[in-house]
């Protein structure tokens, strides 16, 4: 029989039977055993040792036991990590496992956790965080039109600044305007004021109607009283919103350095530009808002998203960049809030930063993104509806017309509701590391 090759069913039931023979063996018999399985099915000497263990005998009314590890994370672990990535924004994993220590406390209140699923919750790594939530992972593609009209008075009077900041205080910021004008820029509409301090992540919003020299200049000043540091300097492109006589002058007063990037370089102020999208669009969408009740339910909003986007969700910084042949590569140092990074440098407002901590430990995160989705509803309530018709695109298998409106969207759930688009994430280095979406 030296060498003959046999169907699997009849090599099932050889082996089943050479099995029985093999656990009463002695060593030297298993050996001379072997040798005889080997010369008769083919198979590896390794694959035999396996198949006659107990257990794992392969027979034809027997099914092969499933190998790897067991599943050390289930239903009721991710389940619980869910809701919270749903809680914080869609945060990328390695945000959401900083800030899991933080919010752990909050989500005993909404969601049912043993001792055993928040020690699992915080041993899990950010790429098991990423296998687990894979399922959910999706997103809007947006692209962002701006309105920004180039501003030429007094621009030999501002600086270009095209180098990396290298600030190690706060206070030296970007800014930039983001328009609610939906499809069409007639008229007056709402704008969003954004401002990114460089050294601590700290953001600041606010919502003007219009895009006048004085409004602009209004939020400012009221983003200045509300910052917890003192305001340094601004950096701005050239629209005609921020590159005038009555910006220039307020920061001439003010002690404020005031420069400005290249024209159509939006790398030069890509601080801003990132918190445009997790800061603004993702909550107010590309819908038109011009009313004054809009701009007030803009800023009720404001002032609660920067309570939850400085003091409870953690971002990066960027460390090092460095070149290996064709590709860059990025180090990043540990997620942290904005107001711990004011906590650990020291260099912010004492008296101001020490309410800030007191106030995190009233705040329970949870309720306040609770908070932003209903304000989120109302806004969108508010928002003017009445579009032009809609465009055809450029023919390819005949005209198909584009949307005309993008609604803001929250929730994975209110996206798949209305049938808007969806595409899988961007990887962490490309898209911004906070994944807001807002909307019912």
């Amino acid at each position: 029989m030296g060498g003959a090759r046999v169907g699997p069913r009849a090599i099932g039931e050889y082996l089943k039977r050479m099995g029985q023979r093999y656990e009463g063996a002695d060593r030297k018999a298993r050996s001379e055993l072997l040798d005889e399985m080997e010369a008769m099915t083919g198979y590896h000497r390794k694959a035999l040792i396996r198949r006659m263990r107990v257990g794992e005998r392969v027979t034809p009314d027997r099914r092969p036991r499933r190998r790897g590890r067991p599943r050390r994370y289930g239903p009721t672990v991710v389940a619980a990590l869910r809701v919270i990535w749903r809680a914080a924004g869609y945060p990328w994993s390695v945000r959401l496992q900083a800030l899991l220590p933080a919010w752990l406390p909050h989500a005993r209140r909404h969601v049912a956790l043993s001792a055993e699923t928040e020690r699992k919750l915080l041993t899990m790594s950010p790429r098991q965080m990423d296998r687990c939530l894979a399922g959910d992972r999706r997103t809007l593609q947006r692209r962002l039109y701006g309105r920004t009209k180039p501003g030429s008075l007094l621009k030999h009077h501002i600086p270009l600044k095209t180098d990396r900041w290298d600030v190690e205080e706060p206070g030296f910021t970007e800014i930039d305007l983001v328009s609610h004008s939906g499809d069409r820029a007639e008229g007056e509409f709402a704008h969003s004021l954004n401002v990114v301090d460089i050294d601590s992540t700290w953001v600041e919003t606010r919502g003007v109607l219009g895009k006048s020299q004085v409004r602009v200049q209004e939020a400012l000043e009221q983003i200045r009283q509300a910052l917890p540091f003192r305001l340094r300097g601004i950096d701005s492109d050239n629209g005609s919103e921020f590159i005038n006589a009555h910006l220039h002058e307020y920061c001439r007063t003010k002690g404020i350095q005031f420069t400005r990037g290249r024209p159509y370089k939006k790398d030069d102020n890509a601080h801003i530009e990132q918190k445009n999208w997790t800061h603004v669009r993702k909550l107010l969408g590309y819908v038109r808002y011009d009313s004054a009740a809009a701009v007030a339910a803009i800023n009720d909003l404001y002032a609660e998203l920067r309570l939850l986007q400085n003091l409870f969700l953690p971002s990066v910084k960027l460390v090092e960049r460095h070149r290996v042949g064709s590709r860059v590569r990025r180090r990043y140092d540990v997620p942290q809030t904005a107001l711990d990074r004011l906590l650990s440098s020291g260099k912010g407002d004492a008296a101001r930063v020490a309410a800030l901590a007191r106030q995190r430990q009233r705040l329970d995160p949870f309720a306040l993104a609770t908070r932003i989705d209903r304000q989120v509803e109302r806004i969108y309530r508010l928002a003017n509806h009445r579009v032009r018709p809609a465009v055809p695109a450029r023919p390819v298998d005949g005209d198909r017309p584009v949307d005309a409106k993008i609604a803001p969207t929250r929730s994975l759930e209110a996206r798949t509701k209305r049938g808007l688009p969806h595409r899988p994430p961007a990887s962490p280095s490309t898209r911004p590391s906070v994944t807001r979406i807002t909307a019912r």
